[in-house]
C-alpha cells in the first residue's frame, strides 16, 4: 500500500495545530521539494513533446494544403479601355457631323418628287387635366374655368382616394404576411429540432462506433488486425461519369442534327410559300391589268371622272411603272391633252416617294406646332357635364363610367391583395416543405464533414498502433479523438 507523502502521520501531526494559511504553505513547500527532487532532477526523465503530440493527435508528417502556396496575381490594370472609349465617342461625333454635312449636300440636289414633306408638329393632350388647363388658357370663359376647376378637384380627390386604398391594401397584406411568417416559424421549430436531434444522434453514433474500434487496440486481444489505411473513408467527390459523358455527347449530336434538319425544312417551306405568294401576286396583277384594259376600252366622256378614280386605284394596287401606265392609257378615247395630263399625273404620283398626311390628322404641313385632344379618361365625361349641366345624358355618362372605373379599380385592388396573401401562404408552405426535405441532406452534410475532420486522426491512431506505440499512449490519442468527435467541428449548433 502506497501512502501519499502529503498524508503521512508526521505531516498530519504537524498540521494538527496549524492555521489554514500555514497548512497551505507547508503543503506547497513539500510539493516543490518533491517536484525538484523526484521529477525535474530525475535522470531517467526526458523533456520532449511526445505526450503533447499524443494529446493533440499531432502527426509526424502532415503537410500544408497545396492551394496555400498558389499565387493568383491579377494582371496589371490598364487605362487602355478608358482611352478607347474616349476616342470612340469623339470618333462617333465626327462621323455624325460628316453625315450631317453629306445630308446637307444631298438635300440641295434632290428633286421635289423625292424630297421628304414638311412635318407639322402635333401636340397630343391625352390627359384630361392637361386638356382642361389648355381650355382655360386658350378660351378662358366661365364654363371652361368652372369645368377645369371641377376636373382638377376631382383629380385631387381621386388621387387621395387611390393613395388611401393603396395604403390600406399594403397594411392589410403586411399584417397577413406577419401572421404567415409567425405560423411558418412555428412549423420550422419542429424541423430545426429534428435537424438538431439528428446531429446529436450522429455524434453519439460516431462516438460509440469509434470507441468500439479503439477498444480492440487497447485490449489484450492479440488477434486484432490493423486496417489498410487506403481503404478508409475518402471524400473526394469524384465518380466515374464516362457513360454519362458519352450519353450527353450523343444527345448533343442528335439535338444539333435535329435542329439543322428543322432549319432546313422550315427554310424550304418558307421558300415554297414565297414562290406560291409570288405566283398569286402575278395572278392578281394580271387580273387588275385586264380590268384596266376593260375600263380603257369602254371609257366615255360621261364615265370619264369615275374611270379616272378606278384607273388610279388599279395602277396603284399593282405598283405600275411609268412605261406600263403610258402603254395602257394610250388607248383612251378622251381629248388628247386631257389623256396626256392624266397620264403625267399618274406617272408623277407613282414616282413620288412620299405623300401628305390628311390635314384633319396631321395638319396642313406647315412646320409649326398644332394641338389636338384624344382623351380616354373618366374625367372627360365630368368635364363635358360641367360644360353643359342641363344635359342629363352627360350626367349619366359621368356617374356610370366613374362608377365602373371605381368598381374596377377596387376589384383589382382587392384581387391583387388576396393574390399576394395567397402567394405568400403558398410560398411559406413551400419553404416549410423544402426545409423538411432538407433535413436528411443537412444531416448527411454534417456527417460527411464530421467524418472528414475525424478520419485523418483515426488513420494517425492506426498508424501509431502499427508502429507499436504503447497502449497508454494510444489511449491518450483515442481519448482526444473521441473528444474531437463530440466537441469538434462542424458544431451541432451551426
Amino acid at each position: 500500500m502506497t501512502i501519499s507523502p502529503l498524508r503521512d502521520s508526521e505531516t498530519l501531526r504537524q498540521q494538527r495545530n496549524l492555521t489554514s494559511t500555514q497548512k497551505r504553505a507547508n503543503t506547497e513547500t513539500k510539493e516543490g521539494v518533491l517536484v525538484n527532487n523526484f521529477i525535474k532532477d530525475c535522470p531517467e526523465c526526458k523533456v520532449n513533446l511526445e505526450d503533447t503530440c499524443d494529446t493533440l493527435v499531432i502527426s509526424e508528417n502532415s503537410k500544408m494544403p497545396s492551394k496555400l502556396y498558389e499565387k493568383n496575381n491579377s494582371p496589371e490594370k490598364s487605362i487602355l479601355p478608358i482611352s478607347a472609349i474616349a476616342v470612340g465617342v469623339m470618333g462617333t461625333i465626327t462621323l455624325l457631323s460628316a453625315f450631317v454635312k453629306r445630308n446637307t449636300k444631298i438635300n440641295l440636289k434632290i428633286s421635289n418628287e423625292k424630297r421628304l414633306p414638311e412635318l407639322t408638329r402635333n401636340v397630343a393632350l391625352n390627359d384630361e387635366k392637361h386638356q382642361a388647363l389648355y381650355q382655360m388658357i386658350a378660351s378662358p370663359t366661365r364654363k371652361t374655368i368652372l369645368a377645369g376647376i371641377g376636373v382638377l378637384t376631382l383629380s385631387a380627390m381621386g388621387f387621395m382616394g387611390k393613395t388611401f386604398f393603396d395604403g390600406f391594401k399594403d397594411v392589410w397584406v403586411k399584417k397577413r404576411e406577419a401572421d404567415i411568417q409567425k405560423d411558418m416559424q412555428e412549423k420550422l421549430i419542429d424541423i430545426e429540432t429534428q435537424s438538431f436531434a439528428g446531429k446529436i444522434q450522429i455524434t453519439r453514433s460516431m462516438l460509440s462506433e469509434k470507441a468500439k474500434e479503439f477498444s480492440k487496440y487497447l485490449s489484450d486481444d492479440k488477434e486484432k488486425i490493423l486496417p489498410n489505411f487506403g481503404k478508409h473513408l475518402r471524400f473526394t467527390g469524384k465518380h466515374n461519369n464516362n457513360n454519362n459523358s458519352d450519353n450527353n455527347n450523343l444527345n448533343y449530336f442528335l439535338l444539333g442534327a435535329t435542329t439543322v434538319a428543322t432549319i432546313i425544312g422550315l427554310g424550304y417551306l418558307s421558300l415554297k410559300n414565297l414562290s406560291k405568294s409570288k405566283s398569286l401576286l402575278e395572278d392578281y396583277a394580271k387580273n387588275r391589268k385586264n380590268l384596266i384594259k376593260e375600263i380603257v376600252k369602254n371609257s366615255t366622256e360621261s364615265t370619264k371622272e369615275n374611270d379616272k378614280k378606278l384607273l388610279e386605284a388599279h395602277f396603284q394596287s399593282i405598283d405600275a411603272h411609268a412605261d406600263t401606265i403610258k402603254e395602257y392609257l394610250k388607248g383612251l378615247k378622251w381629248n388628247k391633252a386631257e389623256v396626256d395630263e392624266f397620264t403625267q399625273r399618274l406617272i408623277k404620283k407613282a414616282e413620288t416617294s412620299t405623300t401628305k398626311v390628311n390635314e384633319t390628322i396631321g395638319g396642313d404641313g406647315t412646320p409649326k406646332p398644332t394641338f389636338y385632344s384624344h382623351v380616354d379618361d373618366y374625367r372627360a365625361f365630368f368635364y363635358n357635364w360641367l360644360l353643359d349641366t342641363n344635359n342629363t345624358q352627360f350626367k349619366q355618362l359621368f356617374f356610370g363610367i366613374t362608377g365602373i372605373t371605381a368598381l374596377s379599380y377596387g376589384g383589382k385592388l382587392a384581387g391583387d391583395a388576396i393574390k399576394e396573401v395567397q402567394v405568400k401562404k403558398l410560398n411559406a408552405k413551400t419553404e416549410v416543405e423544402l426545409q423538411n426535405r432538407l433535413i436528411s441532406t443537412e444531416l448527411r452534410n454534417f456527417k460527411s464533414k464530421k467524418e472528414a475532420a475525424i478520419q485523418p486522426l483515426v488513420e494517425e491512431f492506426y498508424k501509431q498502433a502499427q508502429n507499436g506505440k504503447p497502449k497508454e499512449e494510444l489511449k491518450v490519442i483515442a481519448d482526444n479523438i473521441l473528444f474531437e468527435i463530440k466537441n469538434g467541428p462542424p458544431f451541432v449548433y451551426s
